[in-house]
């Protein structure tokens, strides 16, 4: 075939695929069409991803286009499970493949919808853009994701705990910077976005309303006829989300542990229903084994990794190191100005270059203004860590204020017994839940029956009462001690503190 017959047919199917929706633009192993590129035209099919997770993932052409930005890329370098990977050797997996995940799980659970419910007219623009807030919902992620907003931020910018830096604002900055570098504008509007209108809109399914006046419509982007799209990518309703969906599955699958909750199922079953006029998705009454399911799963995975006790200390290890070298590492941002790692929040354009490379900089640097963070970095490869001296399991919805007392009363004595700094034992208060405190998730969440498809009702405590947990939150108490000792020391020490909290519990866990 000649090159301008080529041609021909590739402008024949950029104009077959120009007039389907999103949705319909054939996947790659479609019978009869494979294709990846056809001609210049932005609207075709242009890229697959091969995930692990997902399998192959089509991706529209802007969101391509955004990934292939430098902020977007910088995403590769930061971990999804932070520190976790020295105890559980496989989560070495990054934020870039989870956004991913999230956006393709976005279109599916959109695309269901759409097909199912053809009177929610949801459109093209609608479908395009909880897509891109799926991409983009972790743009604003520091070094070891949430050690550095969890962990980092709150100890060298104490002041942020008045109204608490999160990451989903520096994720909303980063997107506007991404946009703005980047000229995405007119690309957007190539694909019928209007973006005075759906830049709003991707921004509050990240980050939550702008107008937050009580009584009144809260979002900018959507009207409440579409309220349902709000509840995809970050559900604040009751924590059914697709984030959640695809790092349970990502998380569970690199750290080897097993996940019972299927969300092909749910978005299989999920339907939008009017619920005092407000239009939430719902699900199948039969379905609330797999959602109890699911918030075990996050339950289960935040005491058997995110929050293990190991993992803990190796987290306060890095953190340390952080602070130490926070004043010597110097990034340069918007204008040629030299920003602290803990001032990058505030410019995107500095905020960029931060990634867990800081790790390695500081860990092989030469410089004397590190050696004490250079430090501690070499006690985690040489495996010297913090010891978790003495832990307290709680099962109750609230710490008891006499046993928090108590605790920070042993923390003195123990210390004047031995000889030791009582500035050298961290308390650490660690709390698992399902999601809303002390509170049932499922109590939020609506579900409808075979019969009767368009009605909304909640499940009564009676009818799950098998599945419920006694409590919904349970907290650990842990000490732990920072300085290099003899074993001896150590030893005295958690003897100390088991005379004194008889109480305490040992989990067995991954050293």
């Amino acid at each position: 075939m000649t090159d301008a017959q080529l041609s021909q047919v590739d402008s024949a199917t950029s104009a077959m695929f120009r007039k389907l929706p999103i949705w319909e633009v054939p996947h790659p192993d479609d019978d009869g069409i494979n294709i990846h590129h056809v001609g210049n035209d932005p609207w075709t099919l242009s890229s697959v991803f091969n995930d692990p997770i997902h399998g192959l993932v089509p991706m529209h052409p802007l969101l391509v286009r955004i990934i292939d930005t430098p902020q977007f890329q910088r995403l590769r370098f930061i971990k999804q499970l932070g520190g976790a990977c020295y105890v559980y050797p496989g989560a070495t997996h990054n934020r870039f493949e989870h956004s991913i995940g999230v956006s393709h799980l976005a279109g599916r659970l959109v695309k269901e919808l759409k097909e199912r419910q053809p009177e929610l007219q949801i459109t093209c623009r609608d479908f395009l853009c909880v897509q891109i807030a799926g991409l983009c919902h972790d743009l604003g992620h520091g070094p070891f994701s949430h050690l550095f907003d969890g962990m980092f931020i709150p100890k060298v910018r104490p002041e942020s705990e008045k109204k608490k830096w999160k990451h989903e604002d520096a994720s909303v900055a980063m997107f506007d910077h991404l946009v703005k570098e980047n000229t995405l504008k007119d690309m957007m509007k190539d694909h019928g976005l209007v973006p005075s209108e759906d830049l709003d809109f991707i921004k509050e399914q990240i980050a939550g309303p702008i107008d937050k006046t009580p009584g009144k419509w809260p979002y900018k982007g959507r009207p409440v006829e579409k309220s349902f799209l709000y509840e995809i990518i970050a559900n604040k309703r009751n924590g059914v989300d697709v984030d959640k969906w695809d790092y349970f599955a990502r998380d569970s699958y690199y750290l080897g542990l097993k996940s019972n909750f299927d969300h092909d199922r749910f978005i299989k079953f999920a339907r939008v229903c009017d619920v005092d006029g407000e239009y939430q998705i719902c699900t199948r009454d039969k379905e609330v084994d797999n959602l109890y399911d699911m918030f075990h799963t996050r339950f289960s995975l935040h005491r058997r990794a995110y929050q293990h006790r190991v993992v803990e200390a190796i987290q306060l290890m890095i953190r340390d190191a952080l602070d130490e070298a926070n004043e010597h590492i110097k990034i340069e941002g918007s204008g040629g100005e030299m920003f602290r790692m803990s001032d990058t929040i505030f410019d995107m354009e500095a905020y960029t270059k931060l990634t867990d490379h800081v790790f390695e900089q500081i860990l092989y640097s030469s410089s004397p203004e590190l050696t004490e963070a250079r430090k501690i970095l070499e006690r985690i490869t040489h495996r010297r860590l913090y010891k978790c001296v003495g832990q307290i399991l709680q099962d109750k919805d609230n710490l008891e204020d006499e046993v928090m007392d108590k605790v920070k009363r042993w923390k003195s004595d123990v210390a004047s017994k031995n000889n030791l700094d009582a500035n050298d034992f961290e308390l650490r208060v660690i709390t698992m839940d399902y999601g809303m405190n002390k509170n049932d998730p499922i109590d939020q969440m609506r579900f409808y029956k075979k019969e009767e498809p368009n009605k909304a009702f909640k499940i009564s405590k009676d009818q799950v009462l098998y599945l419920r947990p006694e409590s919904f939150s349970q907290h650990q108490i842990r000490i732990y001690y920072k300085k290099e000792t003899e074993e001896k020391t150590i030893k005295a020490i958690k003897d100390d503190w088991s005379s004194n909290f008889p109480e305490s519990q040992e989990e067995p866990q991954n050293e």
